[in-house]
């Protein structure tokens, strides 16, 4: 399996190359050149699957053999996910009124990252002992994918992971879940300003290739191919749940509604309605609604602020991800998305072309929610179910109870759950319902902390720049010094 840039410009590289680079060096980001069609007789017997053995079949798919043997992949997926509390690793809990929650959030950090980020470790881990090398991984999150990153390399001989979270526009417990973290290869920066704003740094580093080569720099946000291949197993994972027979032909669709910020979970929806899989995708959003101005209108354009909402991971205005679902539906047109992606780039709004619009239109539907709907949700949810809502999951589940009012018909629905409730009490008490912590998440308030401060003023690309080298320099000494 070969991967391509969205921008056409770059050589191909094997799943190993994909992994490794984050952004291809044009610019563009990392797609399979061809996509594996699956028939109706691969999905029957998919259906019977549980999720571990869903990712293994994907992966064995997209990775090769020749690059991890069978065995070996099975094994490393069966390690990354053998510490989730669930025993199914996600679990679909079926609620009033046909609403379906796939819960995504058993892992470590309790949300879904672990889910791709635990296998992408493993991978990492594999292809680095294999050629006794180090990485050091940067990533700048808008909540839990730091956590989740830190999570899956912390204590990690051969990986440092810098982490830059933007200051006070994490929960609370979403910070401690990452400076609370003082293993030596973790170094956390707490950034004055939002997570779009942090962004700028990292991709001004990424952006020197002979540096990002010197110090062998990887990222492991969700721009990653390894995240979005384990990503595209919800999907399968919610139709498989949700579709009331497969013995029908054609298949019958399901309806998977997806909270999203930077789109990756959304474009592995996409990646997996293009392989078969008869799903309906819907992009829910909050307040920062550009995936849904793309999806109703073809405006692909920055709003003038991120706007803080009870959603807090998905308040994002550049939803990175967007650039693999114009390649996919424009038919891996790499010359018309490089053109497009480079004019918003430069002037920060762009309006897809009839065609593509249409082709994403039909792709999938979407809707924003306020913060007013979010805690109604989480309200009306818990008195129909006693079942608590994280405030993205309501986004999703919103879009449920806006169709069922409405009384649209319609197929059967999944909503995706990214994260627990337990790790955002502020909006529980916001919808006016009472907090479930777990004792694992209020022993953080007890933990020595440490976060090093990027404060509005400061050059934030060159304090990035300085503890990269410094980390370099540590890792020669380690060299010079080891034993031969």
């Amino acid at each position: 399996m070969w991967y391509v840039s969205t921008r056409g410009m770059a050589p191909r590289v094997d799943f190993e190359g994909a992994l490794f680079s984050g952004y291809a060096p044009d610019g563009g980001l990392f797609m399979p050149e061809e996509l594996p069609q699956l028939g109706i007789e691969t999905l029957h017997q998919w259906s019977a699957l549980s999720y571990p053995s869903l990712v293994k079949e994907l992966c064995t798919l997209f990775i090769g053999p020749e690059l991890i043997p069978k065995e070996v992949l099975n094994d490393l997926i069966d390690r990354a996910f053998s510490r989730f509390r669930h025993r199914e690793v996600v679990h679909l809990s079926r609620l009033r009124n046909g609403l379906n929650v796939l819960e995504l959030w058993h892992g470590a950090t309790y949300a879904f990252k672990d889910l791709s980020l635990c296998c992408t470790a493993q991978f990492l881990q594999y292809f680095l002992e294999k050629k006794e090398k180090h990485i050091t991984v940067v990533v700048g999150t808008s909540g839990d994918t730091g956590s989740a990153a830190i999570e899956s390399v912390q204590g990690t001989k051969n990986i440092d992971i810098i982490v830059l979270l933007p200051k006070g526009h994490c929960t609370k417990i979403q910070e401690l879940q990452m400076t609370t973290v003082l293993r030596e290869n973790v170094h956390v920066f707490g950034v004055e300003g939002n997570s779009d704003e942090l962004d700028e740094p990292i991709k001004a580093v990424f952006a020197d290739v002979a540096f990002v080569k010197k110090h062998n720099l990887m990222s492991l946000n969700s721009i990653n191919w390894a995240r979005v291949l384990v990503q595209m197993a919800h999907h399968f994972f919610a139709y498989f749940r949700c579709a009331p027979s497969l013995d029908t032909c054609p298949l019958p669709p399901v309806e998977v509604v997806v909270p999203t910020g930077a789109a990756g979970n959304l474009a592995a929806g996409c990646i997996a309605q293009k392989m078969g899989l008869p799903i309906r995708l819907v992009a829910a959003v909050n307040h920062n609604d550009i995936i849904h101005r793309t999806v109703q209108q073809g405006d692909f354009s920055l709003s003038a602020a991120v706007e803080p909402t009870l959603a807090s991971a998905m308040d994002i205005q550049v939803p990175y991800n967007m650039e693999r679902i114009f390649w996919l539906l424009s038919g891996s047109d790499s010359q018309g998305t490089r053109t497009l992606m480079e004019q918003f780039e430069r002037t920060q709004s762009m309006s897809l072309p009839k065609e593509l619009h249409s082709k994403l239109s039909g792709a999938m539907t979407s809707e924003s929610m306020s913060d007013e709907a979010i805690t109604w949700t989480m309200s009306r949810c818990w008195e129909e179910n006693q079942y608590l809502l994280c405030p993205h999951s309501a986004v999703a589940v919103g879009y449920h109870y806006q169709q069922m009012d409405r009384q649209q018909p319609s197929f059967p629905r999944c909503c995706l759950a990214p994260a627990s409730a337990a790790k955002f009490p502020e909006a529980v008490l916001a919808a006016g319902l009472n907090p479930e912590t777990p004792a694992e998440i209020l022993a953080l308030e007890l933990k020595e902390t440490r976060c090093t401060p990027m404060r509005k003023g400061d050059d934030w690309t060159m304090m990035l720049r300085d503890t990269i080298e410094s980390l370099g320099w540590q890792q020669r000494g380690h060299f010079l010094s080891a034993p031969k």
